[in-house]
């Protein structure tokens, strides 16, 4: 055991002994960064600055640049070489008014450059006041002197340094220095740059220069785009060269449906003809005994000829295929499911031929992929569809992008039309200033998807959830088809109107349109001011933890997040009804008939009840006042006007007790636990009570006898002398 210890220590000594003879390295992870060459002198590896150092770094030297990066951002990869140049290149320049030919340009400016990675180090990015990437700062004597956002041109931050430099040695700069290009190793071919041109301070004298630089490179990569170069430059955006990641969208094998016949599929067959390839297929899951099944089959097969030569139709007996169908997640009969590759969508619209062969077409158009646009085909396009999405990118968006949005149209199919653009003159009208960014424009409105990270542009899930809260149009028109869309989960004001008079109609649709964008504009307005008010609140946190000195406080108060999202509250939808075709309903429902003129009601399908008078007791109309001033006492919470139901006063009991159980399920099921217990504690003390009272209960008529034990020489109970 003794020596055991002994070879443990000896082994430990000689480690420790190694680990200090070897050469020193960095605490991080990363590999060893090694030194560079810039017109043929050594370049030392740039400075990593961490919380462990700055304050140390920071003070120094008199200046100090720093790159605030994240090595995942587009724009910092594309930044990298540009500000490693820079660094090269002043590095191994030299000081013309140094008078000594081995004063090292560091050391006479007393001036470095550094990096900060601000994934690594978040908090010492935020402490810093760093809310994009990249960010430049320069920092004098440990303060902020200069900030520089973007991945700006060598010549812009070149104006900041030389500035810099002029102030600490006064005379020692040209008036003119040749920059080299980003990624070259010396100072041949360079731009020459101008150093009596504004700094980035005056961004819009400087916006000029940048834009001719991009107009330049742009005409070099194709001659016949200097002309619109020029006019984009003019606007305030340039476009710079790039070709686009490219998504490959595979061919389908054959031409699609090419017998114009619904194919009937098996287990093996559906594995290789749709589960296996790219091909799209509108796939019918059936029973033979289902009578809906039984009705649709005629359409089916006529949606079969119709399609011939452009969209596979199959069938799938799921009787015969039981396995097939659970696999598919087959809930009913008949379960229709658009496919392509490995993605599904289902069909959940009428079962008429019509509404069959219109929901393929766009399903044939959308699978194709999402199409680029400019701005006048997208001009073409708002004539021809009421809402189109549009997805914003510039040379910076990634493939992975790409990819996130081709997951996209499978699920807009028979919805909407989504695009996507780096036309500059769309940047423009929809006021684009951040890449990757999606809108949706209805009539011409757009309405923007707010979040912002690449991540979060990203995650499907969330964008569908976004797209399906404004797909509808502005003020579409109720069908049996979308009539559940429409009604449900919202509060919808709904225009009762009849088309056959066509100057009120129209009259009617406009009001009903300045209504909805009113009312839209001012809901925008109450989000932002929410909003706003999130942010003060938080503001007011990081000042007061400040003022204390409380740092955990400090801390708590910047890693507040404000997630303030418009679709996961009631949307407030504006629609229209033809009164003459859904004449029998609107009055069953809401008292109402389409002959007493046109009517505007006010429903709140989840809770079953509606508003069709204002607050003077007239009748809401097809008219912006009218509808505006009722519609804002109608969403108060609570509401300011008295509803009507569409149910019985009855049916409304049991109804509320449904929601109540369906909206508090652990509240309801406590109640109803309680209630019980309690009940079958009142029946319990009532039997006992019960029994307890049987057993010492007297007897009640009058003619019963008190019973006494007999006396010595007495009777017994029977007459007869005891002994």
């Amino acid at each position: 055991m003794r020596w055991h210890n002994l070879s443990l220590f000896f082994g430990a000594a000689s480690l420790a002994a190694t680990v200090a003879a070897s050469p020193a390295t960095d605490n991080d992870d990363d590999a060893p960064r090694e030194s560079t060459y810039f017109n043929q002198k050594k370049v030392p590896p740039m400075l990593e600055l961490t919380p462990d150092n700055w304050e140390k770094e920071a003070n120094a030297s008199k200046w100090l640049m720093v790159k605030h990066y994240s090595p995942w951002c587009p724009h910092c990869i594309d930044f990298a070489p540009t500000y490693q140049t820079l660094y090269e290149f002043y590095y191994t320049s030299k000081p013309e008014g140094a008078g000594n030919e081995y004063v090292d340009f560091t050391n006479f400016y007393d001036f470095r450059f550094a990096t900060l990675n601000c994934i690594a180090y978040y908090d010492l990015c935020s402490d810093h006041g760093i809310s994009s990437y990249p960010t430049t700062t320069l920092y004098k004597d440990g303060q902020v002197a200069e900030t520089v956002k973007g991945g700006k041109k060598m010549e812009v931050l070149s104006k900041v340094i030389e500035n810099a430099l002029e102030s600490t040695k006064p005379g020692t700069r040209p008036a003119s220095i040749k920059l080299p290009e980003p990624g070259a190793k010396e100072t041949e071919d360079g731009a020459k740059v101008d150093l009596s041109a504004p700094t980035a301070n005056e961004p819009e004298k400087e916006k000029p220069a940048l834009e001719k630089t991009a107009t330049t490179e742009a005409a070099k990569a194709d001659p016949s785009a200097d002309a619109k170069a020029e006019v984009d430059a003019k606007k305030g955006f340039y476009t710079v060269p790039f070709q686009p990641p490219t998504h490959h969208t595979p061919k389908q094998s054959k031409t699609p449906n090419p017998a114009g016949s619904s194919v009937s599929l098996t287990h093996e067959s559906f594995q290789s003809l749709v589960t296996m390839t790219q091909d799209p297929w509108f796939i019918k899951f059936y029973a033979p005994w289902c009578h809906h099944c039984q009705a649709m089959a005629a359409n089916w097969e006529q949606l079969a000829r119709e399609m011939k030569g452009k969209l596979n139709i199959g069938e799938v007996n799921c009787d015969q295929e039981s396995r097939l169908c659970k696999d598919a997640r087959v809930q009913g009969y008949p379960s229709i499911v658009f496919f392509k590759g490995g993605e599904r969508v289902e069909y959940e619209g009428l079962r008429g031929l019509g509404d069959f062969i219109q929901y393929a077409e766009k399903a044939v158009d959308i699978a194709s992929g999402v199409p680029e646009v400019d701005a006048a085909a997208f001009e073409a396009l708002e004539k021809k569809e009421e809402v189109i999405f549009v997805y914003f990118y510039d040379h910076a968006t990634t493939s992975e992008d790409f990819i996130s949005l081709e997951r996209l149209p499978l699920s807009l199919i028979g919805h909407a039309k989504l695009v996507k653009t780096r036309d500059p003159k769309l940047y423009e009208r929809f006021k684009i200033s951040t890449w990757p960014r999606m809108l949706v424009s209805r009539e011409g409105r757009p309405t923007y998807y707010t979040p912002l990270t690449p991540a979060a542009m990203r995650d499907t899930p969330q964008v569908l959830k976004w797209m399906k809260s404004v797909w509808l149009p502005i003020v579409p028109e109720m069908t049996a088809a979308n009539a559940r869309e429409i009604m449900d989960h919202r509060m919808v004001v709904l225009a009762i109107l009849n088309r056959e008079d066509q100057e009120g109609f129209a009259r009617a649709q406009r009001e009903m349109r300045s209504a909805a964008n009113e009312w839209m504009d001012k809901q925008i307005q109450l989000f932002q001011l929410e909003r706003q008010e999130l942010r003060d609140a938080k503001q007011l946190r990081i000042e007061e933890a400040e003022d204390r000195g409380d740092n955990r406080a400090l801390r708590a108060a910047k890693h507040i997040r404000i997630t303030m999202d418009m679709a996961d509250r009631k949307q407030v939808t504006f629609a229209w009804v033809d009164g003459v075709f859904w004449q029998r309903w609107i009055k069953t429902t809401y008292g109402i008939d389409i002959k007493g003129g046109e009517r505007v009601i006010i429903n709140d399908e989840d809770n079953r009840r509606y508003w069709d008078q204002t607050s003077t007791g007239n009748n809401i109309v097809p008219s912006r006042t009218s509808i505006l001033e009722t519609l804002g006492k109608v969403t108060a919470n609570p509401p300011k006007l008295q509803p009507k139901l569409t149910i019985s006063s009855i049916e409304k009991i049991f109804f509320d007790i449904k929601m109540t159980f369906k909206e508090h399920p652990y509240l309801s099921a406590g109640c109803v636990l309680g209630m019980a217990f309690t009940l079958f504690s009142v029946l319990k003390g009532r039997i006992r009570r019960g029994a307890l009272g049987g057993a010492f209960r007297l007897a009640e008529d009058g003619n019963s006898k008190e019973h006494k034990a007999p006396l010595l020489g007495g009777l017994g109970v029977n007459g007869a002398k005891n002994d």
